[in-house]
């Protein structure tokens, strides 16, 4: 349902261990949409906005030891290469609430291709089990008041956004505990090996 991508007030997410880092995989959502939901979650006070970037989960945050990162980029081209791009598009609001508090835009086309393409990345270096079912969705409030909750679920209940993914990215946490690129996937082999 939720990751500890939203949890940036509490340090780098999660704590790793020495020799390690944090990274996760992820469809970003593009400007000017991003801009909208990052603005919607700044509004509840949540300090997630300006650490998260708007994203799609694909693989939660994952301990990897440093070595392997690399090893675990090429896997994501590799993943990435066979799989056709595709439109997703976001619609109003929904929550988890009362199993955890967050309010999320959901993903209404495009969820069974995200759901297919978690399911490729998390194998291999990135093979884990899920806490929670998969479900696609972009987070815009998380461990806030009740209030807070409402007011942003109520403010974007008529958000819409579609929008072309023809590629995926992997994200490192940094010690600040915000999320970057370090990577971009072409989806569907386009550009994978730098031609024009």
């Amino acid at each position: 349902m939720t990751t500890s991508w939203d949890r940036p007030s509490r340090g780098p997410a999660p704590a790793g261990q020495e020799g390690t880092v944090t990274l996760g995989v992820a469809v970003a959502v593009p400007e000017p949409f991003a801009g909208a939901l990052r603005d919607g979650r700044a509004s509840t006070g949540d300090p997630a906005a300006a650490a998260v970037p708007p994203h799609v989960t694909v693989v939660p945050p994952v301990q990897v030891a440093a070595d392997e990162v690399d090893d675990v980029v090429a896997h994501v081209r590799r993943v990435a290469a066979g799989v056709e791009p595709f439109v997703v598009t976001l619609l109003g609001t929904g929550t988890f609430r009362p199993v955890s508090d967050v309010v999320f835009v959901q993903v209404v086309d495009g969820a069974r291709a995200c759901d297919a393409l978690q399911e490729k990345v998390r194998t291999g270096p990135l093979e884990r089990r899920l806490g929670f079912p998969y479900h696609p969705h972009v987070t815009v409030a998380h461990d806030v008041p009740a209030a807070a909750l409402d007011a942003v679920q109520g403010q974007l209940a008529d958000f819409r956004a579609a929008f072309d993914v023809a590629e995926v990215a992997v994200y490192r946490c940094g010690e600040d505990g915000v999320w970057r690129v370090l990577d971009r996937a072409p989806l569907g082999g386009a550009a994978a090996d730098g031609a024009a």
